[in-house]
């Protein structure tokens, strides 16, 4: 006879209590305790402590006595995918990819699914096979390769995949697959990380990677337990803003290879499409130079990237001026703001500011200073900044041009796609052969020195 219990799950880091409490003193958040009803076989405990000593696992090694060989990567054919993973998808990984509603998950993993030429399992619970079918027709030609399955028990998935022997398989998503040994509902905290740990478990014990989608809450944050992202080895975020055509894949966790990589992607009907080069697509093309936009050499992981900031400045028609940004962060606007007053004279206090990043890009480098500045001064100025200029600084309370990291990639970036001039930190320069890049380095070292070879000359 199965014994029924009521516990409360933390929602947030699984932590369990045998009542509801407000705060959840592990992770310290607030009402995050939901109550779910967990089925345990009767007389388990007897059954559970005898069966310790028939237990016959692996057995401890000296370190020395490991053997490391090379770690297999299958390569996916879509090479930013294969860039954000570090080189390719790990034999025997579980990834989990996280994004709004929308955002182009499923379409992503269906068009790897198709397009990988390897045997591939695709599992949905969300949609039927004639709908996965409408979707696959739009994405590219029919393969014989991959799979599509539609089922939510987990058990029977794998046993399916020990079955087919995929080389890959992709769940979507994890909020809807269940175990039949819990009586709680998908989607449930109990039920999320039990699917979670068996699918890691049969992908280790089968070296077939799984790839996993995952529902995000209002917060942005990945639905689910915390310990889902622990569990998996590598957590990626599909993001974006709808209103644009560009899709970003970032990687936030990843035990084979770099974070803070990304993949960028450019939305069409027929799906999505790889953008290889960013810097030319998030430059605009104007025919001629207008005032509040420069173009600042960001860093995302280890890739450069060209991207052009616009502002405008005008006079507060009603008083109280207004400050908005759009993809940087609104507080480090008015520290820039706060420092060109101070330290600069530059009037804008009294004046509306906006700013915006080309191409719907959210950027937290703090190298994009640099052309903020120039922007809102050129705005301010009705100046513009010639379009051939780029900028890759730091700004500090001081008013002093800070150094950024990586500055020899940002200078070969910005090079390659002719730049004549950028505008560097002179404390930069240490090292750095400032002849051999084909494109003329300035160096400064405050901002007053950047009004005065900017804009003096004009």
């Amino acid at each position: 006879m199965a014994r029924t219990k009521k516990v409360f799950i933390c929602s947030n880091c699984g932590t369990t209590s045998p009542k509801w409490v407000g705060k959840c003193h592990s992770c310290g958040e607030w009402n995050t305790y939901v109550e779910e009803i967990i089925t345990r076989p009767s007389g388990s405990g007897g059954k559970w402590q005898a069966g310790i000593e028939k237990v016959r696992g692996p057995v401890p090694t000296l370190l020395p006595d490991i053997k490391v060989g090379n770690t297999s990567r299958m390569e996916t054919s879509d090479a930013e995918l294969d860039r954000v993973l570090g080189g390719g998808v790990v034999g025997g990984s579980l990834v989990l990819i996280g994004g709004q509603p929308g955002i182009g998950k499923s379409t992503l993993l269906l068009q790897v699914a198709i397009q990988a030429g390897v045997k591939v399992l695709y599992v949905s619970g969300e949609e039927s096979e004639e709908q996965i079918k409408m979707r696959a027709s739009r994405i590219g030609p029919d393969t014989d390769r991959c799979y599509i399955y539609t089922e939510t028990n987990v058990e029977q998935i794998i046993q399916q995949a020990k079955q087919l022997q995929p080389q890959l398989i992709v769940i979507d998503s994890i909020q809807t697959v269940f175990s039949s040994q819990l009586d709680s509902v998908p989607g449930s905290v109990s039920q999320v990380r039990e699917s979670a740990y068996l699918l890691q478990r049969f992908a280790k014990a089968s070296n077939i990677p799984v790839v996993i989608i995952g529902h995000i809450t209002k917060d942005g944050n990945i639905a689910g337990p915390k310990l889902l992202e622990h569990t998996v080895d590598a957590v990626l975020q599909f993001e974006g803003d709808r209103n644009y055509i560009y899709r970003l894949l970032r990687s936030t966790k990843n035990r084979f290879g770099a974070t803070n990589e990304i993949g960028i992607y450019e939305m069409h009907a027929n799906g999505l499409r790889e953008v290889s080069n960013p810097s030319e697509l998030l430059l605009t093309q104007k025919e001629e130079d207008l005032s509040g936009s420069a173009v600042a050499a960001t860093l995302e992981g280890r890739r450069p990237m060209l991207i052009e900031t616009q502002a405008l400045v005008s006079t507060a028609v009603y008083g109280t001026p207004q400050r908005s940004a759009t993809g940087f962060d609104l507080r480090r606007l008015s520290m820039l703001l706060a420092v060109l007053e101070k330290r600069g004279g530059f009037p804008f206090a009294q004046n509306d500011v906006f700013l915006n990043m080309a191409g719907g890009l959210k950027v937290d480098d703090p190298a994009i200073d640099l052309a903020i500045v120039s922007a809102l001064i050129s705005s301010l100025e009705d100046i513009a900044v010639p379009s051939n200029y780029c900028f890759a600084a730091e700004v500090g309370l001081s008013g002093e041009i800070r150094a950024v990291n990586q500055i020899e990639q940002r200078i070969q970036e910005a090079g390659r796609l002719g730049f004549e001039k950028i505008f560097i930190s002179k404390f930069n320069t240490k090292g750095l052969d400032l002849q051999q890049y084909g494109i003329e380095i300035v160096t400064l070292g405050k901002i007053e020195t950047l009004y005065r070879k900017l804009f003096e000359e004009f």
